[in-house]
């Protein structure tokens, strides 16, 4: 009988996840609202799994970047409030019928959701309105605030539940002065909003890096991100990896010199005195990225970082573990303590948040309690 952990799996580890939401939730007042990002499968971990362990411990919202991801956390029975963060305009029915909260960015995607809502004879449907302090991606530019501000004076369909913004370089300490200035904009923007409805609804701007360096600017709300994942925007500040990337060896094999060589296009080469390898069943299919190759990266197998030899494969690779007692079955960790996914994203030149989401839905996910 197999067990799940036979398998090749992505372990998320609970009692870190919660350590992490204490740390952020102790950054702000008891009054203010907490966001939790489970966009891109929640960053790779597992979007139903992880939005139930943030539903559990207490946050007061969750966000999406589709309407498609929002539905699924609909379905996999998930009753938080959900903001979609890229609504578009083509899925308003979808949106509606999910009980999903849509982010509107532009005055089109309004008008196209109200006339929905109109032929649907709805009334007060909860939006989000995003404003553009700077990100230059999505969202109301100061000039656009007076039309936006007409048209809602007059539109009873829908109701501003928030007015939010996002921070370009929160964790640049370098941009500090054009971070301060986005939050000044933002306030200001989102006063003149509020003061043209004629109630004020939530404010939120500050992300992960935001929270641990601008807490005194959290407003009414904050969204928290990369944070809880386990990966800090403060050198040396010590999260919990919550994610660990594990698998089995598959198999070991002692090589001499005459064998040849080791992989695709014969890069991996074998030691005078012979090397041992072990093959593991994860490859660049699996998020392993192919620039790790031919020991670029190590990972840890019996308390000992080994490199990888020759090339990565679509759904293998190999590890050179000569030395080190290994056997068919033993675990690989390829990234959580040991390998951090930071230290992988540094030999890529890249950041966690890529190699998080690149672990495909084919892994496991598993929570560990």
């Amino acid at each position: 009988m197999f067990r799940e952990e036979d398998f090749s799996r992505l372990e998320i580890n609970l009692g870190g996840c919660l350590e992490n939401y204490k740390y952020f939730r102790s950054k702000l007042k008891d009054s203010t609202k907490l966001l939790v990002l489970v966009k891109a499968n929640a960053y790779g971990h597992g979007a139903v799994e992880f939005a139930s362990v943030m539903e559990d411990a207490g946050a007061d919202y969750l966000a999406v970047a589709y309407p498609v991801e929002g539905m699924e956390l609909r379905q996999g029975g998930i009753k938080s409030p959900i903001m979609v963060l890229t609504a578009g305009t083509d899925s308003f029915e979808q949106i509606i019928n999910y009980g999903l909260e849509p982010g509107i960015p532009n005055i089109y995607s309004l008008k196209v959701l109200c006339e929905v809502l109109k032929k649907r004879g709805m009334h007060d449907f909860p939006i989000h309105i995003k404003l553009d302090t700077g990100m230059h991606r999505l969202g109301f530019m100061s000039d656009e605030l007076p039309e936006l501000m007409d048209f809602l004076s007059t539109c009873s369909y829908v109701r501003v539940k928030s007015v939010y913004s996002h921070l370009a370089a929160a964790d640049e300490p370098s941009c500090d002065e054009f971070t301060l200035g986005q939050i000044s904009l933002f306030k200001s923007n989102a006063d003149r909003l509020s003061s043209a409805l004629g109630y004020k609804p939530l404010y939120h701007i500050l992300n992960s890096a935001g929270i641990e360096r601008f807490s005194q600017y959290q407003f009414d709300m904050v969204r928290l991100g990369i944070g809880i994942y386990g990966v800090s925007a403060i050198p040396g500040n010590k999260l919990y990896p919550v994610a660990s990337f594990k698998c089995k060896v598959l198999q070991v094999k002692t090589l001499k010199p005459e064998d040849g060589t080791i992989g695709y296009g014969r890069h991996g080469h074998i030691a005078p005195e012979g090397t041992v390898i072990a093959t593991i069943p994860v490859g660049y299919a699996d998020g392993v990225d192919r620039h790790l190759s031919r020991g670029k990266a190590s990972f840890m197998i019996n308390g000992h970082r080994v490199p990888t030899i020759g090339n990565i494969c679509m759904d293998m690779c190999m590890l050179d573990v000569t030395g080190v007692d290994v056997k068919v079955g033993d675990t690989v960790t390829i990234f959580g303590e040991s390998p951090t996914v930071s230290e992988l994203a540094e030999i890529l030149g890249t950041i966690p948040y890529e190699i998080l989401t690149s672990v495909p839905r084919r892994i496991e996910r598993i929570i560990v309690k």
